[in-house]
């Protein structure tokens, strides 16, 4: 063990060796978190001969968990860990499927994504005739999971709902409950709520749990929200040994419920705590961290830190100003380009490119697919989202849990089987009126009025078939029945005789499934159906993305905490885009941009390049852009300036260096001009004719650039 910490640093050490108790780590960017954690683990198994069941370890990704267990076996060698590392979800999970029954649920239930949640609040909104044009499902979806994430049942609810949203909120949530019941499902949001209620509410349940975790360690304890909170406080309440990791300064997650006062109040909370900060970095250059240090200390609501390395030298962090949006992709491609001639070790999947919503991408993509450059976009339309995987995947929830009417509705006419809307709409209110699942229902075809002989015989038929398959759950692993759904289904038919590249693609990912089914069993040791399906359920985006892969990585600045690349770009640095106008309106939320800025400017080990447009066609208009005030906050020092507005440039395609002449005169790009009210400056671009000529001005007044209506604006050529 004295080997084992030879390999930290002091403050480091102590986070790994103070083990009794509560501690708090605040562990800056890149300053060996998950060495800490990981060290501690090991330290306890090893040094303090603590059993590894006997150690509860949460993060928020799938990816983070499997990284933390690899690299805990490679520190104990041989020792195999039978424990408890993984997200908070899992860990709930896990407890569920042993104590679900006493809050009335069968422990085969059902976890529905979100895709399967959406289905479900669209199905209740059908039942009280809330249309979806005037009523956003994704909208009432969000209010639901916030008040979940708080605790909030439907009943209060509907008691505090005070304004119209909120009232329809409420009817929704009532029937989306009753129906996750029905369906004998629980949402992301229930794992945590219905464990929590087992610690508090089933003392014979919650016992065991208290007394089984004798050390908690919760990763990225900034990220969790009230719920995850009052989790690990009850489960801490036995032996007190509760120790997070945190850094406040990379909280960015609070619109999906992420509290940061948790982080704020832990010492509060727990008086006797050990506090250690970890403040030395081992991923940037100092440079880059004098930036990230200069945005964040404009916070107010932080704990006072500041980043340091050993790795003095850097180069400078770059600003382009970019013309418009296109110039703005062109220059990112083309300095990746250079910067792999210059530096030959330099892949494409060592750089990255960063935004802030993930409407940016399109453009970058466009461009990027235009120069012939490979990419990826992390959070796009992932391998489980795809609409043939979440096909089969509907079929094996129904077949784990034949209540799930969610994942029957979305499969009992897929392949087509002549079961229409009508039909289904019949089966739903027997189901209704009868007081059964949809499957039952289904399956007691026979008695459900007014249905043609030829539907009620497809309702039997595909009832037969997926019964015949629930039989089969227990006598076969999940590799088998995915092998037998795809080929006796009709599914496989069906894309076989569409002759597109489309329907061979969906094949080849079907036998991707089957894969990704075999490697499971083999990872975990385990074939099951049910175990399958929950590793799958709780999928993240970022546990998809193949860092192997020698590709460009896009994805928004969220996506991109915990992650660490040569190169990072970070393009949109404009006012009302990052920070995000929706942000604007309070200083809490101004905060929270500014954090997300520095998480970006901290994922770099190398090189950190900032782009701005002047110019940026947003919901059809093109509008006139102001750089960001994150540029203004880093030191000028610090900053290489590149104005993609002077000099040679790439322009939008819709511009033309060449424009008809208007009322005698012609306007050009790099004309000089005199505006009434701007005073002198230099055309940058222009674009259309007649009477819809437009022309954009940089203006030297005060350096701003302008879209100026040639017709309305007497502007005169100097």
């Amino acid at each position: 063990m004295d080997e084992l910490l030879k390999d930290l640093n002091e403050p480091q050490r102590l986070a790994v060796t103070t083990t009794e108790g509560p501690v708090v780590v605040i562990a800056g960017a890149g300053s060996g978190k998950t060495r800490v954690i990981t060290y501690r683990v090991a330290y306890l198994v090893g040094a303090r001969r603590v059993a590894p069941h006997n150690i509860l370890a949460v993060t928020f990704t799938n990816k983070a968990a499997e990284e933390m267990r690899g690299r805990i076996y490679k520190l104990l060698g041989t020792v195999k860990l039978e424990s408890w590392i993984g997200t908070f979800h899992a860990a709930c999970a896990r407890i569920l499927r042993r104590e679900a029954d006493c809050l009335g649920y069968n422990r085969a239930f059902s976890i529905y994504d979100e895709s399967h949640q959406l289905s479900l609040v669209k199905h209740c909104m059908k039942h009280i005739s809330l249309s979806e044009r005037d009523h956003n499902p994704n909208a009432i979806l969000s209010r639901i999971s916030l008040a979940k994430n708080e605790m909030i049942t439907p009943e209060a609810f509907a008691c505090s709902a005070s304004d119209y949203f909120d009232q329809q909120v409420a009817r929704v949530y009532t029937l989306y409950q009753k129906g996750l019941r029905e369906n004998n499902a629980m949402d992301f949001d229930d794992l945590l709520d219905n464990a929590l209620l087992i610690l508090k509410e089933h003392p014979e349940r919650s016992e065991k749990y208290r007394e089984l975790f004798k050390y908690i360690l919760v990763d990225e304890f900034q990220d969790t929200n009230h719920v995850q909170y009052e989790l690990v406080r009850e489960l801490a309440k036995e032996h007190h040994n509760l120790c997070v990791v945190g850094d406040d300064d990379q909280s960015i997650y609070s619109w999906r419920g992420a509290n940061i006062e948790n982080l704020f109040n832990f010492e509060k909370d727990f008086p006797e705590a050990t506090a250690v900060f970890l403040e030395e970095n081992y991923r940037s250059t100092q440079l880059i961290l004098d930036a990230a240090n200069a945005v964040i200390e404009n916070n107010e609501r932080r704990k006072p830190k500041k980043l340091w390395t050993s790795n003095k030298h850097g180069e400078k962090i770059v600003w382009y100003g970019a013309f418009n949006e296109h110039d703005e992709a062109r220059y990112i491609i083309q300095e990746i380009g250079r910067l792999k001639e210059l530096h030959r070790e330099l892949r494409n999947s060592d750089c990255a490119i960063f935004y802030r919503t993930n409407a940016q991408s399109r453009v970058i993509e466009d461009e990027l697919r235009r120069a012939n450059v490979p990419y990826t976009v992390v959070g796009s339309v992932q391998f489980y989202d795809r609409r043939e995987i979440k096909d089969v995947i509907a079929y094996l929830r129904v077949i784990a849990n034949p209540k799930d009417s969610v994942s029957l509705r979305r499969i009992i006419n897929t392949p087509p089987r002549g079961i229409g809307k009508t039909t289904l709409e019949r089966a739903d209110e027997f189901a209704s009126t009868m007081n059964v699942s949809l499957f039952e229902a289904v399956g007691r075809a026979s008695e459900i009025p007014s249905l043609r002989a030829d539907a009620r015989q497809s309702l039997l038929t595909v009832h037969a078939y997926l019964s015949h398959l629930v039989e089969k759950k227990q006598e076969v692993p999940a590799t088998e029945l995915v092998r037998e759904i795809v080929e006796t289904s009709g599914y496989a038919q069906m894309l076989e005789q569409d002759p597109t590249f489309e329907a061979r693609a969906r094949l080849e990912n079907l036998d991707e499934l089957l894969s990704a089914a075999a490697e499971f069993e083999e990872a975990a040791g385990d074939s099951s159906l049910d175990a399958f399906l929950e590793n799958v359920s709780l999928k993240t985006d970022i546990d998809e993305w193949d860092e192997t892969r020698d590709l460009i990585t896009l994805m928004t600045l969220h996506t991109a905490k915990g992650l660490e690349f040569s190169a990072v770009f970070i393009a949109g640095m404009e006012e009302d885009l990052f920070p995000h106008a929706n942000a604007l309106a309070s200083e809490k939320g101004l905060e929270e941009e500014r954090r997300l800025c520095y998480v970006g400017i901290t994922r770099a080990k190398k090189r950190v390049i900032l782009t701005s447009a002047d110019t940026r066609m947003t919901r059809g208009m093109r509008n006139a852009q102001q750089p960001s005030r994150f540029l203004d906050e880093i030191p000028g020092e610090l900053l290489q300036c590149i104005d993609g507005t002077h000099g040679e440039r790439v322009t939008d395609d819709d511009y033309s260096q060449e424009m008809p002449a208007y009322e005698g005169s012609a306007f050009h790009i790099g004309d000089i001009v005199e505006h009434s009210a701007f005073g002198l400056g230099r055309i940058g671009a222009v674009v259309g004719s007649g009477e819809k000529l437009k022309v954009a001005v940089r203006f030297f007044r005060d350096n701003k650039q302008r879209d100026i209506i040639v017709k309305f604006a007497g502007l005169r050529k100097r």
